[in-house]
C-alpha cells in the first residue's frame, strides 16, 4: 500500500497531530501491510499560495499553454501526481483558530485542478479523481468541539475538509480528533490523546482488514482514468 503521508503542524516534536500521525503508521505496520510512505510536511515545503499566473495558466486548456504557464504549474502538476499514485492518503494537522493551518489550505489549493484532479463528465457533472483512495484526517484541538459541547459549532475544520476532499471524489474520510488539548488539565489531554490512538488502531485494523480481502490488483490506478486525468 502506498501512502502519502502529510503533516502540516508548525510545531515540530511537540506536535500532537505528527506523533499521532506516526503512531497511526506503525499500527498499519504492526498489522502486517507493507506500506509505502510519500512523506510532505507543507510546514518545510509549503505549496506556493494562489496567485495570478497561477489562476490564470490552471483554467487555460493545456494545449494552449506557454513555457511560462507550465512552469508556474509545475509543482501543482507534481502533487497531483503523488496524490492520485496513492492508494492512501494520511493527513495530519491542528486546528488554528477553528480550521485548517494556511499551510495546508495551500496544499489543498495546489492538488485542486481541473483535468487532474477532477474531470467535467459529458453530462456536466464534476467527477473527482480521488474515490479510490482511503483517507484519514488526524487532528488536535486545543478545546472540545465534540457533538454536545459548548464550542461545536464552532468546528470550521471538519466540514471545510469534507467539502474540498468531497469535491474531489472522497465520499467517506475517517477523523480522528484529539480534543481537548491545550485548553484543558492533564488529566483531560491524557484521555482525549488515549481516545484517538484507540480509534487509530480501529481505523488501522479496519484498512488493514480491507487490504487483505482484496485481490492484489485492486490497488492499482485506473489505467484509463489515468490517461483521462493527465494534462
Amino acid at each position: 500500500m502506498k501512502i502519502m503521508h502529510v503533516d502540516a503542524s508548525a510545531k515540530r516534536e511537540r506536535s500532537n497531530s505528527r506523533a499521532l500521525s506516526r503512531y497511526f503508521l506503525e499500527r498499519l505496520r504492526e498489522e502486517g501491510l507493507d506500506i509505502e510512505v510519500d512523506y510532505l510536511d507543507v510546514t518545510v515545503d509549503t505549496p506556493p499560495h494562489v496567485n495570478e499566473a497561477f489562476a490564470i495558466a490552471t483554467y487555460t486548456p493545456s494545449h494552449e499553454r506557454t513555457p511560462a504557464m507550465k512552469a508556474t504549474l509545475a509543482s501543482s502538476d507534481a502533487l497531483c501526481k503523488r496524490l492520485l499514485d496513492a492508494d492512501a492518503l494520511v493527513f495530519a494537522m491542528p486546528m488554528y483558530n477553528w480550521s485548517m493551518p494556511s499551510a495546508f489550505k495551500a496544499f489543498i489549493d495546489s492538488i485542486t485542478r481541473t483535468g487532474l484532479t477532477y474531470l467535467f463528465a459529458e453530462d456536466g457533472r464534476i467527477e473527482g479523481q480521488l474515490a479510490r483512495q482511503k483517507v484519514l484526517f488526524i487532528t488536535s484541538r486545543g478545546a472540545d468541539l465534540r457533538v454536545g459541547t459548548p464550542y461545536s459549532s464552532m468546528d470550521a475544520l471538519t466540514p471545510a475538509l469534507k467539502a474540498a476532499f468531497g469535491f474531489l471524489g472522497v465520499a467517506d474520510p475517517a477523523f480522528v480528533d484529539a480534543q481537548p488539548l491545550q485548553f484543558s488539565d492533564e488529566a483531560a489531554r491524557l484521555e482525549a490523546l488515549e481516545r484517538a490512538r484507540t480509534e487509530l488502531i480501529a481505523v488501522a485494523a479496519n484498512w488493514a482488514g480491507s487490504a487483505k480481502s482484496q485481490p492484489a490488483s485492486a490497488s492499482e490506478p485506473n489505467n484509463d482514468v489515468m490517461a483521462l486525468s493527465q494534462e
